[in-house]
């Protein structure tokens, strides 16, 4: 059994990363939490800040009341600001926000004000701290996401392809291209540890096709790996169909069907994963309250898809499922990227080899 403890090693991954992030001595840099956040994450935030020499004052408020039909997880759209001003704007004149909170200010609606103020944010993930140590990010793997997302922001067309029946055609031409490594250098940026994605996300009437789930697949919003099939149809943006048999299947219907919410079907951001130290079995390691599953998001090779809100198509909802899938081929305007779940020229470093 893991325990929630703060330790040396643990300290040290957080300066080492914090480090990463240009933050030094003198630096104010603001840590952002709920009540509800992990407190190990906040007292690690803390003790590095304090080893860097870096002013660092915390913003705590209350996790907000529930406000959706059913649980949500994993959103990365936090509401726990709640639009409170005087937070925002001590938010946006920090040098860099540390965010603790639960789910994420990601997509959250005052991010863009916080943004515009100067300040980067820096979002840690909802997890174990082992998870963070073992993931702490590498500048090798920088040079890797900026060429992923190069490659994603020239392309007009992205082709999904699986040995499962996967058959999806995204135009990706002009879609807002993300990603990072897991850590965040310059003002107005953010990034999130862990790290190691690039993704994009389409505008209206850009997604149609075929999404077929197979065994090994992972249903990341239940953090539960999926067992048998599910085919999905996608017109217009929209999960139209949802068909297979079994436990799985039920269960995704089921959540769809409770936000009564069309908006909930529609396709939220498409990428891969690009980061070697994380691990698609990971999840058999943790329990569910120890992870926030972010690592299954960035493994080498696997394709995302995820529904929910989209601001650039015009989409908001709370209802949000990411799938990362297995042996998976990505092209873009026909390059492939990712061939049956492989990153293309992705050179593995010496120093995971050893």
């Amino acid at each position: 059994m893991l325990v929630e403890h703060v330790e040396g090693k643990w300290i040290a991954a957080f300066v080492r990363t914090l480090r990463m992030c240009r933050i030094g001595p003198g630096d104010v840099v603001a840590i952002l939490s709920e009540s509800q956040s992990r407190a190990v994450l906040v007292q690690l935030a803390e003790l590095a800040l304090c080893q860097i020499g870096a002013r660092a004052f915390h913003i705590r408020i209350p996790s907000p009341p529930l406000r959706d039909p059913v649980a949500t997880r994993s959103t990365g759209s936090s509401h726990s600001i709640g639009q409170l001003e005087p937070v925002i704007a001590a938010l946006s004149q920090a040098h860099t926000v540390v965010d603790c909170t639960v789910e994420g200010l990601l997509h959250a609606p005052e991010m863009p004000r916080i943004l515009a103020g100067g300040a980067r944010v820096f979002m840690v993930s909802n997890e174990h701290p082992e998870i963070l140590e073992r993931l702490q990010p590498r500048r090798w793997l920088q040079p890797v996401v900026e060429n992923a997302k190069s490659k994603l922001r020239a392309a007009t067309q992205m082709t999904v392809t699986s040995a499962s029946g996967t058959n999806l055609v995204v135009n990706v031409r002009g879609a807002p291209v993300k990603g990072a490594a897991g850590y965040v250098e310059e003002p107005g940026q953010v990034a999130y540890w862990p790290g190691g994605i690039c993704l994009c996300f389409p505008g209206p009437g850009s997604v149609s096709g075929k999404l077929v789930l197979a065994e090994g697949d992972v249903n990341l919003t239940f953090k539960r790996y999926i067992q048998s099939p599910i085919e999905l149809t996608i017109e217009d943006d929209h999960v139209v169909s949802i068909s297979g048999k079994g436990l799985d299947s039920d269960l995704l219907r089921s959540y769809y069907e409770a936000w009564g919410d069309r908006g909930a079907y529609g396709v939220s951001h498409v990428g891969w994963g690009l980061n070697p130290l994380a691990r698609w079995d990971s999840l058999t390691m943790y329990d569910k309250s120890q992870t926030n599953g972010t690592e299954l998001r960035a493994f080498a090779g696997n394709f995302l898809f995820s529904t929910g809100a989209n601001e650039h198509a015009g989409r908001f909802t709370q209802g949000h499922f990411d799938f990362p899938m297995r042996h998976c081929t990505v092209a873009l305007d026909g390059e492939v990227v990712v061939d049956a779940g492989r990153v293309v020229g992705l050179e593995i470093p010496q120093e995971l080899v050893e």
